[in-house]
């Protein structure tokens, strides 16, 4: 049996060679991100089982992985996997929907209280009293607390859901948006009050989207959904950069129509150099790091080595996203 890694976010996979080295299972691990397919399907044409990070898994190239029958996404989201061609294919499918769930939501919120309380354009005012020997406070005010306020979640899975217990004592009416969510689901989150999504980005505060990146939630966040926000209201995204439709989010910004922005993610990755929201003093952008901690990182690691050795021992995945598949053998 031969595994083969695409792309990799670790500084190195000498952990995974070693513990499957000692199950006699061939290893091998490329950066293969910005190559092109013909160089990617080189690397992978004979392997049994193939994990990916941001490498696209188009038609053609899972098409020439003749001998592949577990693909493995390295994360949440895996919308560079045509989920599709892997069915049709006989690919078992897997990916990692636990990872991260709370470093993304502690991140989430990071960016809320970082948002209310000015954090970023506090230090730029700190340092220019600094040079001038005196107190202006021009451009930072009003500030508002949280308290009493709203809050506004899109998605309320995994990632969406612990922003919500995280914050549930902070005195925040919580508003809740999620058409997919069972009765059951929404009785256990019974905080929140469950509203449509007019209602949501025109009553919150604060909007922090938390769905996964599909053809009904790209631009989820646009000029129509952010025309109903309040002027003092922020958004938040975490989730995927084409949730947001950056250039009405800028427009909005630009016209005052709402009070800023926080966004960790972007279309594409990393951001051209001119990306409509540099240079807006109310915004917070963050390098995509909202996954990140040691924690995640060991626990996405062992989750993987998990499911490479379920497939060795004839057994599926941990999560697959088409279990038709196992259905047909």
């Amino acid at each position: 049996m031969k595994v083969v890694v695409t792309d990799y976010i670790e500084d190195n996979l000498d952990w995974e060679a070693g513990e499957l080295a000692a199950r006699g299972i061939e290893f091998e691990a490329y950066q293969l991100k910005f190559r092109l397919e013909q160089e990617v399907l080189a690397k992978v044409r004979d392997a049994d089982v193939v994990v990916v990070n941001m490498v696209k898994m188009t038609e053609s190239l899972l098409s020439g992985m003749k001998r592949c029958k577990l693909l493995i996404r390295h994360g949440i989201g895996y919308d560079n996997v045509d989920v599709a061609a892997c069915t049709r294919l006989g690919i078992q499918f897997a990916y990692q929907p636990d990872y991260c769930k709370e470093d993304v939501a502690e991140h989430a919120i990071a960016l809320i209280f970082a948002c209310a309380r000015k954090i970023v354009r506090s230090r730029k005012v700190l340092e220019e009293a600094s040079r001038r020997g005196r107190w202006d406070f021009t451009g930072l005010f009003p500030m508002y607390r949280l308290d009493g306020k709203t809050l506004g979640i899109v998605g309320v899975g995994r990632i969406g859901s612990r922003v919500y217990r995280k914050l549930r004592t902070f005195g925040l009416r919580i508003l809740g948006n999620d058409p997919y969510l069972s009765d059951e689901r929404r009785a256990e989150l019974s905080g929140i009050q469950w509203v449509d999504k007019k209602v949501l980005f025109s009553e919150s505060d604060f909007v922090t989207l938390h769905t996964p990146l599909t053809d009904e939630t790209r631009h989820l966040a646009n000029a129509t959904t952010i025309g109903w926000m309040k002027p003092t209201a922020y958004l938040i995204n975490t989730s995927r950069g084409p949730m947001v439709d950056v250039n009405a989010l800028a427009e909005a910004l630009k016209a005052g129509k709402i009070a800023g922005a926080a966004i960790d993610v972007y279309d594409p990755e990393p951001p051209p150099p001119d990306y409509p929201l540099f240079g807006f003093e109310n915004v917070i952008l963050t390098p995509h790091t909202a996954w990140a901690s040691e924690e995640a990182g060991w626990e996405i690691r062992r989750s993987i080595l998990a499911d490479i050795l379920a497939f060795h021992e004839g057994r599926p995945a941990r999560c697959v996203v088409n279990p038709e598949v196992l259905q047909k053998r």
